[in-house]
């Protein structure tokens, strides 16, 4: 996954390092009730309410909303790589712990930025020469911040947990991000 960080840099996108510990209610508001009800949520030593992240494009929007909008110039495009947590039931591609690389890039128009973002996710899935992927540009997505059909990258050969990356547009920007476990498992 190194030479995708590459890849990102050169288009001008910035690396950010995500807590793996985050407050329960930006999950409530952003993700939606499946996932809320997947949290590994708990009480802090402060007794504030925080989960382990099950998943990083929430919290992304939370933080340009209310520091990043205010001191960087939109759009804004950042990357990272970051082991997100679900409690569900494992099987083969879902995990309780994984790990996801994603891109978001924020800003005013995130309609305007689906285009650069869905040709971001295709150069890196195109990167592994063997991976044989489908790309869906029109998907409902299950996560509530999306504020139209999303886009969804799929591997076959995988079977129920073929998809292996997804994105779209909320308030905020627009992103992606790749499952790295199922990558792994296409690529094998």
């Amino acid at each position: 996954m190194t030479r995708s960080g590459g890849v990102f840099i050169a288009e001008g996108f910035e690396e950010v390092i995500v807590p793996a510990i985050w407050e329960q209610q930006t999950f409530i508001d952003k993700a939606g009730p499946e996932i809320v009800s997947q949290m590994w949520a708990f009480n802090d030593k402060g007794d504030r309410p925080v989960c382990l992240i099950p998943e990083v494009t929430g919290l992304i929007q939370e933080i340009w909303r209310d520091s990043w909008s205010k001191n960087k110039k939109a759009p804004y495009k950042v990357f990272y790589v970051s082991r997100c947590y679900r409690y569900e039931k494992p099987q083969a591609g879902r995990y309780r712990e994984f790990t996801q690389l994603g891109v978001e890039i924020l800003g005013p128009k995130p309609t305007e930025y689906r285009e650069a973002a869905i040709a971001s996710l295709q150069k890196v899935l195109t990167s592994f020469d063997s991976l044989q992927y489908s790309l869906n540009a029109s998907v409902k997505r299950g996560l509530s911040y999306y504020i139209e059909d999303g886009f969804e990258a799929s591997v076959e050969a995988l079977g129920a947990q073929k998809q292996i990356a997804g994105g779209g547009s909320y308030a905020e920007g627009c992103g992606w991000a790749i499952g790295v476990d199922r990558l792994l498992l296409a690529l094998e």
